[in-house]
C-alpha cells in the first residue's frame, strides 16, 4: 500500500520535480562557483534529496482524492483507535503518519542540530498543524490524531539524528571520509533512476 502511493506521487508529479532537481542543481553549482566554495558532492546530495522528500511528502498531504471527505476532530486518539489494530487501515493510517514524519524530523535535525528535541518538537508540530488546517480548507479535514502521530514522527527522527551522530563519532577514521559516502551516494542516485525510469514506466522489472 506505501509503495502504491509513492508510486502514485511520483507518476503524477515527475514532470515538475525533474524541472525542479535541474533547477536546484543549476542555481547549486553556480553559487559554488561564485562564492568559490568546495563543494561535497554527498552533502550536496542530501540537501536536494530533503527538499525534494518534503517536496512530496506535501504534494502527498495536499492531494484531495475523489473519495475524501471534510470533518473536524479535535477529541485525540479518537481516529486512531476507530480502525481495529494491525488491520491494513490502521497500518497505512498510523503509521504511514508516524513513518512521514520521521525523515522529516530527521532532515530538521541534520540541518539545524539541535541539542535538545525542542526545534524538532515546534517545527513538526506547527508544519503538520498548518498542514491539517490546510487540508481542511480544499475538501479533506482536520484531525488532532495526525497531528499527534506526525509529531511522534518528527521526534523519532530527532532520536534517530542523536543515534547516528554518536555512531558517527565512534567511527574509524576510514569510515568518516567523504570519498566512502560520495561512492555510496553514487549508488543510490543509480538506483533512484532506475526506479523512477521504472515508475514513469520508461523501463520495467515487472
Amino acid at each position: 500500500m506505501f509503495l502504491n502511493t509513492i508510486e502514485a506521487i511520483l507518476k503524477d508529479n515527475w514532470p515538475v520535480l525533474i524541472i525542479f532537481i535541474i533547477t536546484m542543481i543549476l542555481v547549486r553549482f553556480f553559487y559554488l562557483q561564485t562564492h568559490r566554495e568546495k563543494m561535497c558532492f554527498y552533502k550536496e546530495f542530501f540537501m536536494l534529496l530533503s527538499i525534494c522528500y518534503i517536496f512530496l511528502l506535501f504534494q502527498l498531504l495536499t492531494k484531495v482524492e475523489m473519495n475524501s471527505s471534510s470533518g473536524f476532530n479535535i477529541v485525540p486518539f479518537q481516529e486512531i483507535f476507530r480502525y481495529e489494530f494491525g488491520a491494513p487501515l490502521f497500518v497505512f493510517n498510523v503509521f504511514g503518519n508516524i513513518m512521514a514524519f520521521v525523515l522529516f524530523g530527521l532532515i530538521v535535525s541534520c540541518y539545524i542540530k539541535p541539542k535538545n528535541v525542542l526545534a524538532p518538537f515546534v517545527i513538526s508540530l506547527l508544519v503538520s498543524s498548518t498542514v491539517e488546517l490546510v487540508q481542511l480548507n480544499i475538501g479533506r479535514s482536520f484531525d488532532i490524531d495526525d497531528v499527534i502521530l506526525n509529531v511522534t514522527g518528527g521526534i523519532i527522527g530527532f532520536l534517530l539524528y542523536i543515534g547516528f551522530s554518536a555512531i558517527y563519532k565512534h567511527l574509524p577514521k576510514i569510515f568518516q571520509k567523504d570519498g566512502l559516502y560520495n561512492i555510496i551516494c553514487f549508488i543510490i542516485i543509480l538506483l533512484i533512476i532506475i526506479y523512477l525510469l521504472n515508475v514513469v514506466g520508461v523501463v520495467s522489472f515487472r
